[in-house]
């Protein structure tokens, strides 16, 4: 589900506030859980094993932070209808507001994408600044409190029955438990609930692993105030390199460059120049050599695989526990969908509370979540089987629609009604459906003139 499917954010449709909930992990989707969770729990805490400084820089605990994380329509309007002037906030904080369909160029079968006639706004800025904008507004919420330093140890469990009943944390030597009614793991990737599962005699979740091999490079550049351009060269049989360049903080474009499956772009500055320089366009490289590197090294960050964790799929699961964000799914980061996943997410499970409680909440949730992460599964992965080396289970259909939507760029590229279809799909705001409506198939499939 999108944003034109998954329902508003309604605080009305709270009844109650009783008991205290714990959310694992200080990152996009605990600090998302922690705000719909303050609706209906009288206490919320949130545990971070990092420092959190009222600053927006990299912390251990997200080494991918150093890279490039987009936003997308669906995630800043949730994030809004969440903490009202959001994007007002960011702006204020350094952030960036840019028209994708004036501002910027997206290369892929062979061409530049035609602008379409519609606004579609994107609002841009480094992954710390997004989270530091956002832990400022969840700190202002009365009922939720936040501990840093915190490791989180386990799951506290009941007498007689394996649920889940709080969490224990180390914090200055010191191992603390703390009682919850709901557990929220936020932990990520490597998150531990599924070893614990199979510890305490629950069905394991299957994993899908989609191979992909992607090892992403990024530096800052130098920006002129008044330049917002953003340019994005993705992947595509059988170029395997691509790159991402969009106006941050500071005075500075954040550029990462990618490749998959073995062209990986080196991690200093000469070797960064040259493969800028192998990219179907100029712009990167021009604006390398225009403006130069604000940095001094590369960071670089490798990615083996998508992954999805199938709780949904499971028919016994403890009470007192939900998993959200990354430990459920984690994305090709090229496409730049995880803030946004996670903002659904937590929205996914504000509906689920307010329809019936805690209640078989895992259940419920996990069937929510699922429809979010189908769509942006299918677009990561589905892109990522363009490759014959990706390797993992293949959604059924997928090299069929693989062939529809190479005809749909490839006619895109001058007509920008198709282009503004795709990109609405992108930024979350539509399914992938969408581009299979009568409108859409005919425009794509009418041979050109």
């Amino acid at each position: 589900m999108t944003l034109a499917t998954v329902p508003e954010y309604g605080s009305a449709r709270t009844t109650r506030k009783a008991g205290h909930a714990v959310v694992a992990g200080a990152g996009m989707a605990g600090l998302l859980a922690a705000r719909v969770l303050a609706d209906h729990f009288e206490q919320v805490m949130i545990v971070e094993k990092d420092s959190l400084p009222d600053a927006p820089v990299t912390r251990k605990g997200i080494p991918q932070a150093n890279h490039i994380h987009n936003l997308h329509e669906a995630g800043r309007r949730t994030l809004e209808d969440l903490f009202p002037g959001f994007s007002e906030d960011l702006i204020a904080a350094g952030g960036n507001r840019i028209e994708i369909n004036s501002d910027s160029r997206v290369f892929i079968e062979g061409d530049v994408l035609a602008h379409g006639p519609g606004r579609l706004p994107m609002y841009c800025a480094s992954r710390p600044l997004f989270e530091l904008v956002t832990r400022r507004r969840v700190d202002d919420v009365d009922n939720i409190s936040l501990r840093e330093h915190c490791q989180f140890i386990d799951y506290l469990v009941g007498e007689t029955a394996p649920n889940v009943e709080g969490i224990s944390i180390r914090q200055d030597g010191r191992t603390e438990e703390i009682p919850a009614d709901l557990v929220v793991d936020a932990t990520g990737r490597t998150s531990r609930t599924p070893d614990w599962l199979a510890e305490h005699d629950y069905p394991t979740p299957t994993v899908d692993e989609v191979h992909i091999d992607v090892v992403y490079s990024t530096a800052l550049v130098n920006r002129p105030v008044d330049a917002q351009q953003t340019r994005v060269v993705l992947p595509n049989p059988p170029r395997k390199r691509g790159g991402g360049m969009f106006p941050v903080e500071n005075g500075r474009w954040m550029m990462t460059l990618f490749g998959v499956h073995g062209e990986h772009a080196p991690p200093h500055p000469e070797g960064f120049a040259d493969f800028a320089a192998s990219l179907p366009i100029p712009d990167f490289k021009r604006v390398i050599d225009e403006h130069g590197l604000a940095s001094e090294t590369i960071e670089q960050y490798p990615f083996p695989s998508n992954k999805r964790v199938r709780y949904e799929e499971i028919d016994r699961f403890p009470d007192g526990l939900v998993v959200i964000g990354d430990g459920i799914a984690s994305f090709n980061p090229i496409y730049g969908q995880g803030m946004s996943v996670a903002a659904l997410e937590a929205l996914q499970l504000h509906h689920a509370l307010a329809a019936d409680g805690t209640d078989d909440l895992a259940h419920r949730f996990f069937q929510r979540a699922e429809t979010v992460v189908d769509d942006a599964w299918m677009l990561a992965v589905g892109s990522d089987f363009q490759f014959r080396q990706t390797t993992g289970p293949k959604p059924t259909g997928t090299d069929l629609i693989n062939k529809y939507l190479s005809r749909l760029l490839r006619k895109a590229r001058t007509d920008g009604k198709l282009a503004d279809a795709f990109n609405r799909v992108i930024i979350m705001e539509e399914r992938p459906t969408s581009l299979f409506r009568p409108r859409i198939l005919w425009r794509v499939l009418t041979p050109s003139l």
